[in-house]
This record gives structure tokens, C-alpha cells and sequence, in this order.
């Protein structure tokens, strides 16, 4: 009996030892194959030794590949690069040693990294992701994900070691940054967010939000001294600007050598008295509603006018009346 038992780990142990990755996609498996480091017996297979015992790079960009079935088995794989390929879908669940991930420019719908805890990095620009949960990555650092066309949230709560997010050129109606408190450059340009709050935030350094539907903002985070951009620029609705210090915003940040963009109708208070402020006792709404017209008082589409009455007409059928003064 006991030789029969032998016989079988033996046997299960070669017949594990000798098994192939299932790898469809020629490219991927091409690329793979010809990778001395990954295929260390030089044979036209991947081995799943091979692959549970990589805890290198895999950098397979510009392959052509179209579905990376296979990188399940690289369980202790530490760097994923597959941008500009045809990828519609990826698992990266059972790749728990990731530490950078880049998979940007394919056509991604749905992205699942709730098991990559260890992920550093996370590149996944030029993608069609409707949302994006980081709340499990709480050793994340850096975050890019522009132009995604049809990304309408993100969750950065738990991302507690966030110090980059780049999101600019997305759907976006709102970003909650409250719990990343060691942000210290954001960029969040060119999308449809109405209200910001970077109070916060008190190690921002670099801060863009230029061409939204902002109609409020407080930056008052007890450390403006520390912000040495501050893009605003393109936001017809935000008038008033929280700050630390108007005297101080104006004399460092407005002056013709300083590092703040904004709009003419746009100007500093320690209290702005809004929904943003941090004063205010107003309740935030659990939704929001966004600015989808300004008419003229003819009831005739126009862009927005300082030192004219103007209807602001919004996508919850709402409208209101507007004058913002220009000194």
C-alpha cells in the first residue's frame, strides 16, 4: 500500500509539474514563449511551474493581444504592462503580488482589483470603464485614468496612501477626496463635476481643475502655502473660492509671477458661504444636478456673460437665474 501511495504522489506530483498554461490568444502566448526568463526550458509551452515561479515583468504592450487568459498562473508576477493591445476584458484576481498594473489604451469595461492589495500603480487611461473601485487598494500611490469617455464614478475611499490621481477628461459628476489625505497632486480637468471639496487635503501641491461645471470650491486645507498650482480656469459658474487667506491667495497666487489660472468672475473668501464651505450647515444632496444650458433672458442659448442676467437651465428640469458681477 504504501508503494502504491508513493507511486501516485510521484506521479501527480511530474504530471503538476508538466502541465501547460491554457493560453488562447497566439500573441500573448508568442510573447510569452520567446521570453527566456519566463520559458526556462526553452520548449514551445508554458509550464505552470514556470509561471507560478516568474516574479518578474511582464511587459507584453503593442502585441496585438486580445485576451490575456493565462496571466491567472503568474501568481507571483509583481509588474503587469498590456496597454495598446485589444484587451476587452482582464482578471487580474489571482495576481496578488502586483505592485504596478498598466492596461491603458484598450477597450475595458469592467476592471476588478479588489484582490491586488499590494498594487503601487494603476495606469488604465484610454479605456470604456464606467466606474472604478480603488477602496481595497489602501497601498495605491499613484492612480491615472484619463479619457474614459464613460467613466462616471470613482471610489477612493480606503486608498489612504493616494499621493497622485489623474482623472481629468472623463464623465465624472463628482470625486470625494476627503479620506485621501496624503494627496498631494490632483488633476481633475475637462469633466462634469459641479462641487469640490479639497479641504481635506492639507499635502496638495499641484491642483488642476480647468473646463468643469464647477459652481463651487473650497481649497481652504490649513495649507495653502503648499499649493503651488492652482489651475481653475474655464469654469463659468464658480465665482467664489474658499481659501485659507484672501489677502494671502491674492498677494501669492493672483499676482502676475503666481501660479493660479482663473476666471474674471472669480475671487477669494474664508468663507464663501456655500455648499463647499466649511462653515456651511447646509446638508449635501445625496444627487446632483448639472448644468446642461445658459439662456439669455430672450430664452436664446448663450455662453456665459459677467454683468448679465442669465438663465441657468439644468438636466433635472430645474433652472435659475444668474448674475455674476465682473469689477
Amino acid at each position: 500500500m504504501k508503494t502504491i501511495l508513493l507511486f501516485l504522489s510521484v506521479f501527480l506530483s511530474a504530471n503538476l509539474f508538466g502541465q501547460n498554461v491554457y493560453i488562447p490568444d497566439a500573441n500573448f502566448k508568442a510573447y510569452l514563449v520567446g521570453n527566456s526568463l519566463i520559458n526556462t526550458n526553452n520548449d514551445t509551452e508554458i509550464q505552470v511551474s514556470e509561471a507560478s515561479s516568474f516574479d518578474g515583468w511582464i511587459n507584453c504592450e503593442y502585441q496585438n493581444i486580445s485576451d490575456l487568459t493565462g496571466i491567472e498562473a503568474f501568481t507571483s508576477l509583481w509588474q503587469l504592462s498590456c496597454s495598446n493591445n485589444q484587451l476587452t476584458s482582464l482578471d487580474v484576481s489571482q495576481n496578488t503580488a502586483l505592485i504596478y498594473l498598466g492596461c491603458s489604451n484598450n477597450q475595458l469595461t469592467i476592471l476588478d482589483v479588489s484582490q491586488n492589495t499590494a498594487l503601487e500603480t494603476l495606469r488604465c487611461s484610454n479605456n470604456q470603464l464606467t466606474s472604478l473601485d480603488v477602496s481595497q487598494n489602501n497601498a495605491l500611490e499613484l492612480l491615472v485614468c484619463q479619457n474614459l469617455a464613460q467613466l462616471t464614478s470613482i471610489n477612493l475611499n480606503g486608498a489612504d496612501a493616494l499621493v497622485s490621481l489623474w482623472c481629468s477628461a472623463n464623465q465624472l459628476t463628482s470625486l470625494d477626496v476627503s479620506q485621501n489625505t496624503a494627496l498631494i497632486d490632483l488633476d481633475c480637468a475637462l469633466t462634469l463635476i459641479s462641487r469640490l471639496d479639497v479641504s481635506q487635503n492639507p499635502n496638495l501641491g499641484e491642483f488642476t481643475c480647468q473646463g468643469n461645471l464647477l459652481t463651487c470650491l473650497n481649497v481652504a486645507n490649513g495649507n495653502n502655502s503648499n499649493l503651488i498650482a492652482l489651475g481653475v480656469e474655464n469654469n463659468p459658474n464658480l465665482t467664489c473660492i474658499e481659501v485659507d487667506d484672501a489677502n494671502w491667495a491674492n498677494a501669492n497666487w493672483a499676482n502676475p509671477n503666481g501660479t493660479y489660472s482663473g476666471d474674471p468672475q472669480m475671487y477669494f473668501s474664508e468663507d464663501c458661504n456655500n455648499d463647499c464651505s466649511s462653515t456651511s450647515n447646509l446638508t449635501e444632496l445625496t444627487t446632483s444636478k448639472n448644468l446642461i444650458q445658459i439662456l439669455d433672458l430672450m430664452g436664446r442659448e448663450t455662453p456665459f456673460k459677467p454683468n448679465t442676467p442669465l438663465i441657468y437651465v439644468y438636466d433635472d428640469g430645474s433652472t435659475e437665474k444668474v448674475f455674476s458681477v465682473e469689477y
